[in-house]
């Protein structure tokens, strides 16, 4: 089923452009049809930061760091590349207690990034992950098909229901403000995080995003988030979306979830898989463990403040 899913919405997909490369408004609002993708460092950490060791540990020298086993043998791409912010005033205004887990987040991220475990990215991580994504506009929907983990959201122009249950991706409804796309965001899990520096949120999140056309072929995106229960006030990112301009361009699958099945569950077999791997100038050794008490049955960690 999934796969006949899919090869519907390519053809749909297909006979969309067609139209758009005709008409180039759709209802009288700017054609966003196509395949884009957000080109900064911002699914890494959103604030400016200094290129550092994925998994840090400390050097010889007084305060400076050297990448840890978990990813010693990776070289120069086990560092996370260095960028500037995407956050206005670069400055994301935790909770006291929020700003606390978010230091416990990235400390260990190994173990808590919901990226690492396939968990679909959520609003707006979904929008500047290093994967491009697919938009297909109508007078009335907009459907975006993200190549991670084949994530989708449909953004509603009409009028519906309110949303009985809550999504990774939240409940989308939009509206026209000219030639800007509003998009208004709830209805969110507690599951998913921002980027890869631990920043994330609530179940009480709630998104407004804008996407305004920059010509052809690239789009302002704006978003302005407010989460009560782990920030003191809203707080906004915007960065361009770029257009893919391959004469051949395409998603390509990247259905992660049998990709990091060892690394979720692979502490639970009776016979360990993966154990050791020797390079030219290193072995690893792997040792699985499995946490004691419920932690066993952990997936992720709440972003709802202790004891809610």
């Amino acid at each position: 089923m999934r796969l006949w899913s899919k090869g519907w919405i390519i053809f749909f997909i297909s006979a969309v452009a067609l139209v758009g490369q005709t008409s180039g408004r759709i209802a009288g609002k700017p054609d966003f049809n196509g395949i884009w993708e957000a080109n900064n460092t911002a699914n890494w950490d959103l604030q400016t930061h200094a290129a550092r060791p994925m998994v840090a540990q400390p050097g010889l020298i007084p305060g400076s760091q050297v990448l840890a086993a978990p990813v010693v043998g990776l070289g120069a791409i086990g560092w996370v590349p260095g960028g500037l912010g995407v956050v206005e005033g670069d400055e994301i205004p935790y909770q006291p207690w929020a700003a606390a887990r978010k230091k416990e987040n990235l400390e260990h991220w190994m173990d808590r990034d919901p990226e690492i475990k396939c968990f679909q990215p959520g609003v707006p991580r979904a929008m500047y992950m290093p994967h491009p994504f697919q938009i297909i506009q109508s007078a009335t929907k907009i459907q975006m098909v993200f190549e991670f983990a084949n994530a989708q959201r449909t953004i509603h122009l009409n009028k519906m229901d309110p949303y009985p249950n809550v999504l990774y991706m939240g409940y989308s409804v939009g509206h026209w403000e000219g030639d800007t796309l509003v998009v208004d965001v709830s209805d969110f899990t507690d599951a998913t995080w921002f980027d890869r520096s631990g920043n994330f949120h609530s179940d009480a999140l709630h998104v407004v995003e804008r996407y305004t056309p920059m010509g052809h072929d690239a789009i302002r995106y704006e978003a302005t988030i407010e989460d009560p229960q782990v920030f003191t006030r809203p707080w906004k990112i915007s960065m361009p979306l770029y257009r893919r301009l391959e004469p051949n361009a395409q998603l390509t699958d990247f259905r992660c979830v049998e990709m990091v099945e060892e690394t979720m569950y692979g502490h639970l077999r009776k016979e360990q898989l993966v154990k050791h791997w020797e390079g030219t100038t290193m072995n690893i050794d792997v040792t699985r463990k499995i946490p004691p008490g419920e932690a066993v049955h952990e997936r992720y960690i709440s972003g709802n403040p202790p004891g809610k």
